[in-house]
């Protein structure tokens, strides 16, 4: 940030905004977002985006790939899983490799977002200016989001991984008065617009709910509820939902409730797509 030797792009989780606001003696649950935004620009970022634009399309993709595994379109076993939660994705690797046919092939929004940064239209606008790709860089709510950063396949979409606790320690050594920041910022366009399926990704259910709004959608359900509530909620367990003309679905809350619903394997014949965060 102070050589300036390469274009800094920042993407921001839709959990940061809210946590940041804690790590400054703010309310509980007080949002952010614009203030977390100008604190970045004083920082000395360039361009300052929202990884709810990438969880958009992470879900058009995943929505799209449950369509195309129930017609018999595209490889894949059933149910799917999602893929964007790192640690479950290694739990599963380590501990369920059997379960990988299962796994969404669908990248996570940071890396999704990361590959978009590194070789999409504003990377190459940057790269005609200074000749050079731009560096990186994502705030995540999850330590597990250093190591999905690193692994093979998508190692190099991003430069750096920080925690909110990281961005407020760098806010802090700046000696920026995040308080007193207007609340007012704004993301750069195109990559800070969203719709209100990627704001309900970061919540628990909120990626099997966006997903279902998609799948309805593209099956022409005309009759299907916009707001699946069934599976939201913080709660540990599983929550399920019935769509009627597509099957039940399930949200899972934490590793160790995933470990229990796969004591068995009831879950092969109960459900059609599986979220665990």
């Amino acid at each position: 940030l102070n050589s300036r030797r390469r274009k800094t792009i920042v993407q921001t989780a839709p959990a940061t905004r809210v946590a940041i606001s804690e790590e400054f003696g703010l309310e509980p649950g007080t949002v952010s977002t614009g203030r977390m935004i100008n604190a970045l620009r004083e920082l000395g970022f360039d361009y300052v985006t929202d990884t709810n634009f990438s969880a958009d399309l992470t879900i058009m993709e995943e929505a799209n790939e449950l369509l195309a595994r129930l017609k018999g379109e595209r490889e894949g076993a059933l149910p799917l899983f999602t893929s964007c939660c790192p640690g479950w994705i290694n739990y599963v690797e380590l501990h369920r490799p059997d379960l990988i046919p299962h796994l969404s092939t669908t990248k996570s929004p940071q890396q999704m977002h990361g590959a978009i940064s590194k070789s999409g239209p504003l990377a190459k606008m940057l790269a005609a200016e200074n000749d050079e790709e731009p560096y990186v860089v994502s705030i995540m709510p999850c330590t597990a989001k250093k190591d999905e950063s690193v692994r093979p396949g998508v190692r190099g979409d991003i430069d750096a991984v920080l925690t909110t606790r990281e961005l407020a320690k760098m806010i802090r050594h700046r000696n920026i008065p995040f308080n007193s920041l207007n609340n007012d910022g704004e993301y750069d366009s195109p990559m800070g617009e969203s719709t209100g399926a990627g704001a309900i990704f970061a919540a628990s259910g909120g990626v099997l709910e966006a997903a279902l709004r998609t799948a309805a959608d593209a099956l022409g359900l005309k009759n299907a509820p916009v707001e699946y509530t069934g599976v939201r909620g913080v709660e540990r367990g599983v929550k399920t939902v019935t769509v009627e003309g597509v099957g039940t679905v399930a949200a899972v809350s934490s590793i160790g409730s995933a470990i229990d619903l796969l004591s068995n394997d009831d879950w092969k014949k109960q459900y059609l797509m599986i979220e665990v965060m």
